[in-house]
């Protein structure tokens, strides 16, 4: 046996009170994260410090979570695909391309409400439109979603299931319109807690519908 299995060994032994002392002890020369040196801090104090942040800040912190999850629980295990960088400010979180053309895609969260997840009618609720209010050159808002910015909404399940990796997915021109505006995707938007007809919890099967062009409208709430 090596000593790293002799040491090993030992730790299982211990209590987890012991094992905590050992832990602290290793983590004052190994920084779990690069972060941790940028900031001239601890991942400790970091986590203390979203914990404390209010619910604005939380929620865009499952947010980038929840992008992080998309990349390495989904797309990192596409075989045949390549992630594609995205240069400036475009309304897809990723591209990905099979050599058959790009898809976009727009990540989501289904949407919580002090701590409790929003389920209207059987469906789980997601809100799609920008984090950022703005206004363009003409004077018209920027924070809704146009039909055709992105190809397909992928929607995180995490406050229903607690899976980060559970997403279900419908292709971008299918979505609820906005009802005096049909140009634009509506802010609230309903999603099958189960695949059907309008969601998948498949990607692949999502850009075969997505290729496929076809025109509908998924069910409503």
């Amino acid at each position: 046996m090596t000593k790293k299995d002799d040491v090993i060994k030992l730790l299982k032994e211990l209590s987890p009170e012991e094992r905590r002392e050992i832990f602290t002890y290793l983590r004052q020369d190994i920084p779990i994260h690069p972060l941790e040196t940028n900031l001239n801090t601890t991942a400790e104090v970091i986590l203390e410090a979203i914990s404390r942040s209010n619910d604005i800040t939380q929620r865009g912190i499952r947010g980038i979570i929840t992008e992080v999850e998309f990349l390495t629980s989904v797309l990192q295990s596409l075989q045949g695909w390549n992630v594609v960088e995205l240069v400036g400010d475009v309304p897809n979180d990723f591209k990905i391309d099979d050599g058959h053309g790009e898809v976009g895609i727009q990540v989501k969260m289904q949407r919580k409400e002090k701590g409790v997840a929003i389920v209207r009618r059987g469906k789980a609720v997601v809100e799609v439109q920008r984090t950022r209010t703005g206004v363009d050159a003409s004077g018209e808002p920027t924070r809704p979603y146009k039909f055709g910015e992105f190809d397909i909404l992928a929607v995180s399940l995490h406050p229903s299931t607690n899976d980060w990796s559970r997403f279900m997915y419908s292709v971008g021109i299918w979505l609820v319109p906005r009802p005096h505006n049909r140009k634009l995707i509506r802010v609230m938007q309903p999603v099958s807690l189960a695949p059907n007809d309008d969601w998948t919890d498949s990607l692949l099967t999502c850009i075969e519908w997505f290729r496929s062009k076809r025109k509908k409208t998924i069910e409503d709430f």
